[in-house]
């Protein structure tokens, strides 16, 4: 065995300090959700049961933790679709040099500096003038897509500067359209790309809290029902609605990666 250096013990302490610091209070929800019906919000546990985590699917006092989860997810799926759509035309238009490209570029990602409230302020007032009714779907839309467009055309412009356009020109010259060129070489070879995107943006959107709370109209997503809810239900079904949305969290992760590593192996097939 190889001697370690006087430094290894004390690095790998901080770094144990650290994977505690970061992942404590998750463990801690998880734990305190498993508690029995008197169980409380702190320690210490009393019983285990799965009983809070069925109460997170029954109806709150102020609201349903259900009705806002499907609101989020209907949102959140709807704005990675979104995403990838507009990052994916967007960066490919700049693959090309055009007049007006770099203030355009730069007018792109301006909102990822633009305080959350003045946008989602903006939206509101913009809705008002036009007379349209804020509503958690059609104004969350255009507020989540001032997030997650700018990561979408950032990450995509990184993948095509490592794209060559050989092979998009080989296929032309073999007597390809530019639809037949971009379905069949162009879009394999950045689904990886829309994959991350995908996962990264329907995050963003699902967890997003400070641009929809002015454009929500009379109903919440998840985010803004749990604030709600911290000052009204005080029994450990937050915790369990913590653990059920961390394992849905995974779940998704598990998904995209089932889906990537099956187009990984048709396409080595």
């Amino acid at each position: 065995m190889p001697k370690r250096s006087p430094s290894f013990y004390p690095l790998a302490a901080f770094f144990a300090l650290f994977v505690c610091f970061l992942y404590g209070p998750m463990i801690a929800i998880f734990v305190l959700s498993l508690q029995g019906p008197e169980g409380g919000l702190t320690f210490p546990v009393k019983g285990f049961s799965l009983h809070w985590l069925g109460q997170v699917f029954r109806e709150q006092r102020v609201g349903s933790f259900v009705d806002a989860f499907q609101r989020s997810l209907i949102l959140g799926l709807a704005i990675a679709l979104l995403a990838i759509v507009i990052g994916v035309a967007a960066s490919m238009a700049f693959r090309q040099r055009f007049r007006g490209a770099r203030p355009l570029f730069y007018l792109t990602i301006s909102s990822l500096v633009v305080p959350g409230t003045l946008i989602s302020l903006g939206i509101g007032i913009s809705f008002q003038v036009l007379q349209i009714q804020t509503n958690w779907f059609s104004s969350g839309i255009g507020a989540h897509l001032t997030w997650t467009v700018p990561f979408a055309f950032l990450i995509l412009i990184g993948v095509f500067n490592r794209f060559n356009p050989a092979y998009e020109e080989a296929a032309r010259d073999l007597g390809a359209s530019d639809i037949t060129t971009f379905k069949e070489i162009v879009l394999p070879l950045i689904f990886p790309g829309l994959i991350g995107i995908g996962i990264l943006t329907f995050t963003l959107s699902y967890d997003e809290f400070v641009r929809t709370s002015l454009v929500s109209g009379q109903y919440n997503t998840l985010p803004l029902e749990v604030f709600g809810m911290t000052t009204n239900v005080t029994s450990p079904a937050l915790y369990a609605l913590g653990t059920l949305t961390t394992l849905f969290s995974f779940s998704m992760i598990a998904i995209a990666y089932t889906l990537y590593r099956q187009f990984s192996r048709q396409q080595q097939g």
